[in-house]
């Protein structure tokens, strides 16, 4: 009886693993000019990615807490700054979202040898992003 009991609280343990946030989008008009303001006051290192207006943010040495992220053009004047959570299942996490009250803003994309990212809103409209891995993702 007593294995049963660990291995069920094991098990039901796991289900509840919490997602980390992993990554900030900063929307800006110019986003290199923003990129070097973050840059001189903050002490920010940063990069352009590719070949859109998408510079990443490395915010601190990665032994110490904290996230990076990046720069992005803004695609709409009320654009916010987003948060983005790492998960594991991208389609489990989008049903969910849905399934407790959130709607999908942006659905599931790839980014090519990256992974997956979709936006979507919580129940109070705040607007989040989440991030999954796969290499093989075209």
């Amino acid at each position: 009886m007593v294995a049963f009991f660990i291995i069920f609280e094991i098990q039901t343990l796991t289900l509840f693993i919490m997602s980390r946030i992993v990554h900030f989008e900063i929307p800006s008009d110019n986003p290199e000019k923003s990129a070097e303001f973050y840059k001189t006051v903050f002490g920010w290192q940063t990069q352009k990615w590719g070949d859109m207006d998408y510079w990443l943010a490395t915010t601190g040495d990665n032994t110490q807490p904290g996230i990076n992220g990046a720069i992005m053009k803004k695609r709409d004047p009320r654009q916010p700054v987003t948060n983005s959570i790492g998960i594991k299942d991208m389609d489990a996490s989008i049903k969910a979202i849905e399934a407790n009250g959130g709607k999908m803003v942006v659905p599931k994309t790839p980014i090519p040898t990256v992974g997956y990212y979709a936006y979507f809103t919580d129940p109070d409209g705040n607007i989040m992003g989440i991030m999954s891995e796969d290499k093989s993702a075209k």
